[in-house]
């Protein structure tokens, strides 16, 4: 920890005051009234509150020296990061020509009456491509596909699968080009009903062709209820989508696919058949961030002087994404610099530059004197009357950007043919940018670790640099006897439902996990393999019987049954947590196990007067459902956390017992 900074003149007003007066006691006792409503007793106060104003600001003089040896070290504050969500962006209806949304296309939530919208914008550039049916083909398990399109156009019934489906057997689309990005809807007619399956949970996957390998992907509202019945499927193509030849035909290619049936989940006993397919563009999807980028701002006119600094109109600046990209004039035209986090490296021909985002000052490389009396340039020095430039960068940001599914939903700049927008997940990764405090917390470990991970808690404090936005991160030996280590990530989420959170919110996104690992491997040791993932996530299911007694308290009968079952699950789902859980409220543990007694105490609190009659704990699978077998302890691994899956809580009511 830091050493604690000296008090250099403990003395307040009070003690001031009465110091004054003893000396006036001695040096003139024949001042005798040292009453407030004396006018000398004012001036005494009058100088000891100046005198305490002048001991406060030099007591500030220990923290303005560490903040100065901070700034030595190279020690800055980190900027905000902007949050992000993928918005679905809806056509009005299907378009025979294409819909360009260019980058920058602002979206935001709805305005409340106490709070401020909160603005969006698209990182890239969305073609939402029309698409149609060109080619319908039958791929049976282990057989031959069939191009079963001219069937189709006749008015035949085409079955999908083999006469007995099996895990495996698809139906691809062909579509004339690749769709990516782009929400497709599959509307199909049957007339003979796949027998067998709940149209609830078919066991089918819809997948696009990425030029390599079928990629998954998410689908909406299934009105079809897995092939069994006329309707329409809405599928999210993937961005890698890719027109390929399949088959002997160049074509964007889906498939609806066969899966194994899960524990006690109906499986196909006969195929269902298709007599008419259609496929059209409804939409398509964009990755949006809280945040604005500014073009093209001048910074100023180079002096032609080593060390030259010059500041944006606009801060902080935002690093979590592409750098700002500066460039200064002269008479080849435009060149670029290059934005580098010091000058160490940097000989006197190189074209370096260096930015403080919280600030937005960009500073040109200085030139050091040498013992001999030589300058030594870390860099090149614009050149006198030299314009100098930013094209672009990036600012906004902070934590108000984490916004809930479903509330990014008006369209803030004008796009023919969009009819609305909405986001299917929670907007996340948005940070404030970082407190003084805090910098002066990390400087002791940036002392220690000299931007070199070797421990394990060198690769979790470099992991939370790399990405501030996740909650948590655990570093632990590969455990396959080579030099491996894996560190773990949890990303920060909202419960979008009271205290609970979806599966899916823990999970942390690609350029997350990409992110953490290019810094680690700038920082490891040679030798020495990282995994940058999720952790095992163990589900459990809590199964609790209460009874309360009847016409206990006002709220009795259905209305008390209700209040204590919404407390249980409520206290269920925040301490099973595996961010804010466990015994201290900090998250849940890594490895540690779930205990009868321990789930039962908390149950007992929550349900207050009720009487808990039975608690049985089940391990759970989050991500298929499947549970196992009742037990009183559920183990976790090491490098695994506890979530909350579907706990079922039953409260009734007893009679009061007859007295005597």
């Amino acid at each position: 920890m830091p050493l604690p900074s000296p008090n250099l003149d403990d003395r307040r007003f009070q003690q001031l005051v009465d110091e004054a007066k003893r000396y006036v006691q001695q040096r003139a006792p024949e001042w005798t009234d040292h009453n407030v409503s004396d006018p000398g007793v004012t001036l005494i106060e009058t100088f000891a509150y100046l005198v305490d104003q002048l001991l406060y600001r030099l007591n500030r003089v220990p923290d303005k020296n560490y903040l100065a040896f901070l700034d030595l070290l190279g020690i800055h504050l980190f900027p905000p990061t902007a949050a992000g969500a993928d918005v679905d962006f809806w056509l009005s209806a299907p378009q025979p020509d294409t819909v360009t949304l260019p980058p920058g296309t602002e979206v935001t939530t709805a305005r409340g009456e106490s709070e401020e919208a909160v603005v969006f914008a698209t990182t890239e550039e969305l073609r939402i491509v029309p698409s149609e049916l060109v080619r319908l083909v039958t791929a049976p398990r282990g057989g031959e596909q069939t191009d079963r399109t001219g069937q189709l156009t006749e008015g035949r019934d085409v079955p999908c699968f083999q006469q007995s489906p099996e895990p495996g057997d698809a139906l691809l689309f062909g579509l004339p080009t690749a769709v990516p990005r782009c929400v497709v809807a599959v509307r199909l007619d049957s007339r003979v009903e796949g027998v067998g399956v709940d149209p609830r949970q078919p066991p089918l996957v819809w997948e696009a062709w990425d030029g390599g390998r079928w990629q998954r992907c998410e689908t909406g509202e299934d009105t079809t209820g897995g092939l069994n019945r006329p309707g329409e499927v809405i599928v999210y193509v993937p961005a890698g989508h890719t027109a390929s030849v399949i088959g002997g035909t160049r074509a964007g290619w889906l498939r609806c696919r066969v899966t194994e049936a899960e524990p006690g989940q109906p499986f196909y006993s006969e195929s269902p058949t298709v007599r008419e397919a259609e496929v059209f563009t409804v939409g398509g999807t964009m990755a949006v961030e809280n945040a604005e980028t500014v073009l093209d701002e001048p910074l100023g006119t180079s002096e032609g002087v080593a060390g030259q600094s010059f500041r944006l109109s606009r801060r902080p600046v935002l690093l979590d994404g592409d750098p700002p990209v500066v460039e200064v004039s002269s008479a080849q035209g435009w060149q670029r610099w290059e934005l580098v986090e010091h000058f160490g490296r940097s000989g006197p021909e190189d074209r370096h530059v260096r930015v403080d985002a919280a600030t937005g000052e960009f500073t040109f490389p200085p030139v050091l004197r040498e013992p001999d009396g030589t300058l030594r340039f870390r860099g090149a020095v614009p050149e006198k009357g030299a314009r100098i430039r930013v094209v672009r960068y990036r600012t906004g940001g902070g934590p108000d950007g984490n916004v809930a599914r479903y509330a990014i939903s008006v369209l803030r700049s004008s796009v023919p043919y969009v009819a609305r927008v909405v986001n299917r997940e929670a907007a996340r990764g948005g940070v404030a940018a970082e407190t003084v405090e805090n910098a002066r917390l990390r400087a002791p470990d940036a002392l220690r670790m000299q931007e070199r991970a070797v421990t394990a808690e060198d690769y979790e404090i470099i992991s939370r640099q790399a990405a501030p936005s996740v909650r948590r991160v655990r570093c632990l030996p590969a455990g396959d006897g080579t030099a491996a280590v894996r560190v773990l990530v949890v990303p920060d989420a909202l419960p979008e439902d009271g205290d609970r959170l979806r599966f899916e919110q823990l999970i942390p996104s690609e350029q997350v996990l990409a992110a953490i690992a290019a810094r680690l491997d700038e920082r490891r040791l040679i030798g020495t393999r990282v995994l940058v993932e999720p952790p095992v996530y163990q589900g459990v299911t809590v199964v609790a019987r209460l009874t309360v007694r009847a016409g206990a308290g006002a709220g009795a009968g259905a209305g008390e049954t209700d209040r204590v079952r919404d407390a249980v699950l409520a206290a269920l789902h925040r301490h099973l947590d595996p961010l804010r859980g466990g015994p201290d409220g900090t998250g849940w543990p890594f490895g540690r196990p779930v205990q009868y007694g321990e789930v039962f105490g908390v149950v007992q609190r929550a349900g207050g007067d009720a009487l808990v009659e039975e608690i049985r704990l089940f391990p759970a699978d989050p991500v298929t459902g499947r549970r196992g077998s009742a037990a009183d302890r559920i183990e976790v691994g090491p490098g695994a956390l506890v979530f909350s899956h579907q706990h079922q809580v039953v409260v009734s009511a007893r009679e009061p017992e007859a007295r005597g």
